[in-house]
């Protein structure tokens, strides 16, 4: 196995442990986010460019619902 290919199965592992434990906190959807990234970054340089696109757009995806669950996730300040 030569590095790029060692390189894409890494991020997808990474992206499959992350979406399995998403439910546990949303720290695993930033995680997801990154995995989805590095294989957009996997697809570019093995030359797959839709796979590149759809990573891309999944990595977007992953991290607006990252940013929507951390504000969720917020306790509301009581100003009295």
């Amino acid at each position: 196995m030569d590095r790029l290919t060692a390189f894409g199965a890494g991020a997808v592992t990474v992206m499959l442990v992350a979406y399995a434990l998403e439910r546990r906190s949303n720290t695993w959807i930033l995680v997801f986010a990154f995995g989805c990234a590095a294989s957009a970054v996997y697809g570019a340089l093995a030359n797959t460019w839709p796979f590149m696109v759809v990573e891309g757009i999944w990595s977007i995806v992953a991290l607006r619902r990252w940013w929507t669950s951390r504000s969720l996730s917020r306790p509301v300040e009581d100003h009295r």
